[in-house]
């Protein structure tokens, strides 16, 4: 194949019209479609025309007079032998850190360079290590080696992430070697689970053994083999070229080699991703009709399995172009959420998504990592632009998108048929942290009844393949540990999710996970103060910077980290995460979140429609009534207060709970509250639900 690129150059002008960029004007190959034939000038939302971003290094670049714009990545990309050079010397060396072409390469091996933040002076490096684990599924051999690794090499904690993988931090740079080829040799991986490559593959937790569930992680599992890097660099590094390939559906090998309408590059190493893999992160989620669990519009591709009466799978509905990081005080960096593209017969889907990654790995832009996202390009092109695109290297037309009902959020917490006899678990853990007594029992029960595990897309973790018999000895042991049934946490905690943030994380500007337990304790203190009742709730999530990982603009009350211990609070995201939330305040200090929270809530309580839920109240509101109310607040009108249960008998019972709840930052009630409500779990476990 012999390929080649030009360049043109377009005027960029967001506020100064003599900024100029150079663009590439797409992949031109002998074997496939000359795609510039058809791509013509686009808008940018944020700009004068100009011309569209695309580039797909090939091997042999031919000579041109004027070198197309790359950013730094993409020159590391080029230079490393497909992922390989120099982080494979870097690793040998006496230094705690890498350099910086290899810091950006072991990403494309599942692991960031961190260093702690709250330490000064000389910087202590390690790194954390992210697996691949499509849908979420960890075999009990996997889960027991990751337990094990964080003590031995880690910081003693294992997260569970918001794309239902592991993260493990804290691991030194002369143990990385190790850790990495453990983590092989026990039915693990962390091949592309960061850098610029297809991400782990989302899919609904829940073990449930129906058609509709079983083909969605089937199909999730196989667009995760499709898009895996082949070229051998992530065994070359960690096991010294020993391969640990798992045999793959004859269906994926065919799809993948299949270059009927130029999605390829012949003779690479990396048939689909070349040498300069793709643009940015790329994120798919699979999922079946209503289920959202998987926050589906959120994702650069989403796909929902079609079904007939009988529950067949007959195709798949697919969006686009979703995604949530954005930089502050930039416009025109955005969130998104993804539209519609099409459907396609089920036997396409593989054909389908090859196309998409194809389109945004020759024309996603390459010089500015900002605006590299597919979202980017779909925003500049229309979706009718990018289909047309796609279309050609799909070699059909999409069909109609299906109609589908309405979205429901779906934890998957607590006991559950899975459909073949056993049972499932689905535990609630704050943030997906798991340390302390919860690891130690969690690894005894997982340990002791062999049982595989499953992560989800909110932080959790599911046990699977309970038997009936195992049910009250696990729900006991669970809820010494902290582990309660859902009936037992704060509704709250339930939904919410918080990235790492502080001190770990390099881009955190604030705190997120550390800095969450208090934030719903002081927001489940406002509730009571407003009169909303304990079994209310809103999705809360926040994050310590603007790039997204907890998906802080689905929520219904989003928190930004936008300065030292300020947020950014964004309003209007639906519990069923369907709708954008919009920014509402900027650089509010946390101290003074009350002042916003209390006048949101209260005329929330007041105002809303039956069954209107908090975020639809905001946006039906409107922010400019809304910032009314919050400048003019001077308080609830006080009216006496009933509870159904009087916690205090006497005035020493009160003041000493007083000054027990001051220690925990908490009302005396909520304390009270809270100690009841343990009690009678307590008495509950192993009792029929």
């Amino acid at each position: 194949m012999t390929t080649s690129f030009g360049t043109t150059t377009g005027t960029l002008t967001p506020t100064d019209p003599k900024i100029r960029f150079q663009s590439f004007t797409g992949l031109k190959s002998s074997n496939s479609i000359a795609l510039t034939r058809n791509l013509r000038v686009f808008p940018l939302p944020f700009c004068t025309p100009t011309l569209i971003r695309a580039v797909s290094t090939p091997l042999k670049p031919e000579t041109s007079t004027a070198e197309p714009k790359r950013s730094k990545v993409e020159i590391f990309k080029e230079q490393s032998n497909f992922i390989r050079y120099p982080l494979n010397e870097e690793i040998y060396t006496d230094t705690p850190n890498i350099n910086e072409a290899s810091t950006q390469l072991i990403k494309f091996h599942g692991s960031y360079q961190q260093y702690n933040r709250d330490e000064r002076g000389t910087r202590s490096y390690s790194f954390m290590l992210r697996t691949k684990n499509p849908g979420g599924k960890v075999p009990n051999q996997l889960y027991l080696t990751m337990d094990d690794l964080a003590d031995q090499f880690g910081i003693g904690t294992l997260r569970l992430t918001t794309r239902q993988t592991f993260q493990l931090h804290g691991v030194l740079k002369k143990d990385l070697k190790t850790v990495m080829s453990t983590i092989i040799r026990n039915m693990g991986s962390t091949l592309g689970a960061c850098g610029d490559l297809n991400r782990n593959v989302l899919a609904p937790a829940a073990p449930f053994m129906t058609k509709e569930y079983k083909f969605a992680q089937e199909t999730a599992e196989n667009i995760a083999a499709l898009l895996t890097p082949q070229s051998g660099f992530y065994y070359d590094v960690w096991v010294d070229g020993e391969k640990f390939m798992t045999s793959e559906p004859p269906e994926v090998v065919k799809a993948r080699n299949d270059n009927s309408h130029g999605t390829n590059f012949p003779d690479s190493p990396e048939p689909i991703y070349g040498t300069q893999f793709l643009p940015r992160k790329f994120k798919i989620a699979v999922t079946v009709p209503t289920d959202n669990s998987v926050d589906i519009l959120t994702n650069d591709i989403g796909v929902v399995v079609v079904f007939d009466e009988d529950g067949e799978p007959q195709g798949f509905n697919i969006y686009v172009g979703g995604g949530m990081g954005r930089t502050h005080r930039q416009e025109t960096t955005f969130p998104r959420l993804g539209e519609q593209l099409g459907y396609v017969p089920k036997g396409d889907i593989l054909y389908a998504i090859k196309a998409i990654v194809a389109t945004q790995r020759d024309h996603g832009r390459r010089d500015d990592r900002k605006y590299s996202r597919m979202k980017y390009l779909i925003s500049s092109w229309g979706i009718e632009k990018f289909r047309n695109v796609v279309e050609q290297y799909y070699g059909k037309k999409f069909e109609p998108f299906h109609e589908l009902p309405e979205w429901e959020f779906k934890s998957f917490l607590g006991w559950h048929e899975q459909g073949d006899g056993a049972l499932f678990c689905g535990l609630h853990v704050d943030n997906g942290r798991i340390g302390g007594k919860m690891k130690k029992t969690l690894r005894e029960v997982i340990e002791k009844y062999n049982l595989n595990v499953r992560i989800t897309p909110n932080q959790n973790l599911i046990l699977c393949d309970i038997r009936s018999a195992w049910r009250r000895p696990i729900t006991t042991v669970l809820a010494q540990a902290g582990l309660l049934h859902p009936r037992y946490v704060d509704p709250l905690n339930l939904t919410a999710m918080a990235c790492p943030a502080f001190p770990l994380c390099p881009l955190a500007i604030t705190e997120a996970e550390r800095g969450i337990p208090d934030i719903l304790k002081r927001v489940r203190a406002v509730f009571e103060k407003v009169g909303l009742k304990y079994s209310e709730s809103i999705v809360i999530r926040v994050t310590g910077c603007p790039n997204g990982c907890a998906r802080p603009y689905m929520a219904e009350l989003g928190l930004v980290g936008d300065g030292p211990n300020s947020y950014q609070i964004w309003l209007g995201g639906t519990p069923n995460q369907t709708q954008l939330a919009r920014t509402f305040m900027n650089k509010v200090k946390v101290q003074d979140l009350e002042k916003v929270f209390e006048p949101l809530f209260y005329y929330w309580k007041r105002k809303r429609q039956p069954k209107e839920s908090f975020g639809d109240f905001t946006t039906r509101m409107g922010f400019e009534k809304l910032h009314e109310l919050v400048d003019k607040w001077e308080g609830p009108v006080q009216s006496p207060v009933r509870y159904n249960l009087k916690p205090f008998a006497d005035k020493e019972t009160y003041e000493a709970m007083e000054e027990l709840a001051k220690l925990q930052n908490k009302s005396p009630h909520q304390l009270a509250m809270e100690v009841i409500r343990n009690f009678v779990a307590a008495q509950q476990n192993g009792k029929s639900e």
